[in-house]
């Protein structure tokens, strides 16, 4: 289906859960998020039929998002029915990683093909300070389980935070190098709840461009523009979505753990799913999509997100 924009809307990210085992600071509060009555979450059976619902508007990939969704007890059962749903030929899931070791071979057998695995920085101190809980070792642990099951893309995604790892460019960079992975480069978002980042924190994607002139621009891959270090496995991708916004190509649409669905990651506008039969969710989708904005607006250190949400509680 199109918006009123003429933009194809094929991609839906699902998420399934707002906990995580992890804090991330840009991400969620350090004591976490008041966990959801069961009443007030989709059911297993509610997500899939919105799954259905959008396929039939003509949504082909579908990637899985909390939180972090391997927290969620009945995951390989959400995973193979998505899958399995006709019409959804590409699908992925979003994960901090840590519980790979358990569950990447199990996410292949459910068809999952497409995994992106959260990693700010190489340095066990600075992990521990951004995810406030996590340690490093089981992060690459769990990068090493996701290449052994075999997943046809790995992608590793590190925010971009002045001050923070920016002096790391290189060193997460030359992964690519290491492993067959792509390593994308994400802008700081300025969603309400992140005051803890001082304005120097949120700095442009380009500072990846400087420091790596060896880098050799590629195709490009829907809101990465991708680049290559020199005999590299894998693509650097650059993901400006404050800087430079990718709204007039965004073909996406999310679907919260509590079953309200976002036209755009940034506006307050949300429209509920939960209770609404395939029928009923497919005619909210078409209000959703048709509601699409132009643009999510001006993003910088003092303009913040419209969203009242923190990222856990969206999808990413």
């Amino acid at each position: 289906m199109q918006d009123t924009l003429g933009r194809s809307i094929t991609y839906l990210r699902l998420s399934v859960t707002e906990l995580c085992s992890l804090r991330c600071r840009y991400c969620m509060p350090a004591e976490g998020v008041t966990k959801l009555a069961h009443s007030e979450l989709l059911t297993e059976e509610e997500m899939i039929t919105a799954v259905r619902a959008a396929a039939s508007l003509g949504v082909t990939k579908v990637r899985i998002t909390g939180g972090e969704p391997l927290t969620k007890p009945n995951i390989l059962s959400i995973c193979r029915q998505v899958c399995a749903t006709p019409g959804i030929s590409d699908t992925g899931i979003t994960t901090n990683g840590l519980a790979l070791p358990r569950y990447a071979a199990a996410l292949m057998e459910c068809g999952l093909r497409r995994v992106n695995i959260s990693l700010d920085t190489l340095r066990e101190d600075r992990y521990r300070y951004i995810t406030r809980l996590g340690s490093l070792s089981d992060a690459i642990k769990g990068i090493e389980s996701a290449l052994s099951a075999g997943f046809d893309k790995i992608k590793l995604n590190a925010v971009l935070i002045g001050g923070f790892n920016d002096d790391e460019i290189p060193a997460l960079a030359a992964l690519t190098q290491r492993w067959p992975v792509d390593v994308r480069f994400i802008e700081l978002m300025p969603m309400s709840g992140n005051t803890e980042f001082p304005p120097e924190s949120y700095m442009p994607v380009s500072r990846v461009l400087e420091a790596l002139p060896a880098l050799q621009e590629e195709e490009s891959d829907g809101v990465a523009r991708l680049y290559r270090l020199p005999g590299a496995m894998g693509c650097v991708g650059l993901i400006s979505a404050v800087s430079q916004h990718f709204c007039g190509t965004c073909n996406r649409i999310r679907i919260t753990a509590d079953g309200h669905i976002k036209p755009c990651l940034h506006s307050r506008e949300e429209l509920c799913l939960k209770g609404l039969d395939e029928a009923g969710m497919r005619e909210r989708m078409i209000q959703a999509i048709l509601a699409k904005p132009a643009s999510h607006g001006v993003l910088n250190a003092f303009t913040r997100s419209s969203t009242p949400r923190s990222m856990n509680q969206i999808g990413g």
